[in-house]
């Protein structure tokens, strides 16, 4: 099966539930997308993983690693950076952005294998605000990286692609919320 008809089907069956959420940004909304349910599961992280790499490489973007905001980025990081090994024609690391700095070690924000000047794709399980990727955006610009890009596993539809974009960062959507909510709907989940 598709990698990406595979996800759109697994979000539709996981993680879409209806009735009344408050978003993390406040936002009131009759549905919800607890992505983490599919990107966290054995079928999802290779769903995303190859259906990640499949969308980077179609659409040219060369990149030494990918990463985003923990933890909603954290899985969708790891499975294309795996989905790279497995494919082996170029190798893509994975990091972690923390939300802030660490009081001790080595008092990181970044995370991982990550290198100053990597050419970077910032992963994102949902986008609603796009503000968790800008914010992972700028700390990989702080330590001098080039974002080529942000890749979503969902897109929510709801002005978060467009204020990605209007910072000046293409935006990859591997599912939106309409086809994962038809989906859901015309197939009910058991649960």
């Amino acid at each position: 099966m598709d990698p990406r008809v595979e996800l759109v089907r697994l979000l539709a069956e996981r993680s879409v539930k209806f009735g009344e959420f408050t978003l993390s940004s406040g936002k009131r909304s009759d549905f919800y997308v607890d992505a983490r349910l599919t990107t966290m599961s054995p079928e999802g992280l290779r769903a995303v993983g190859a259906a990640g790499l499949g969308a980077l490489r179609e659409r040219g973007w060369e990149a030494d690693s990918v990463g985003g905001l923990t933890m909603g980025a954290d899985p969708v990081a790891f499975a294309i950076a795996l989905a790279s090994a497995v494919d082996g024609t170029r190798l893509l690391r994975a990091f972690s952005v923390r939300k802030d700095v660490k009081a001790h070690g080595t008092r990181r924000r970044i995370e991982g294998p990550f290198r100053e000047g990597d050419r970077v794709v910032i992963v994102e399980d949902v986008i609603t605000t796009g503000a968790s990727a800008l914010t992972a955006a700028a700390a990989a610009e702080h330590e001098n990286a080039k974002v080529v890009g942000v890749l979503a596993v969902l897109d929510r539809e709801e002005g978060g692609r467009e204020a990605i974009e209007a910072q000046g960062h293409q935006v990859i959507a591997l599912a939106t919320a309409r086809e994962v909510i038809r989906m859901a709907r015309a197939h009910p989940s058991p649960t």
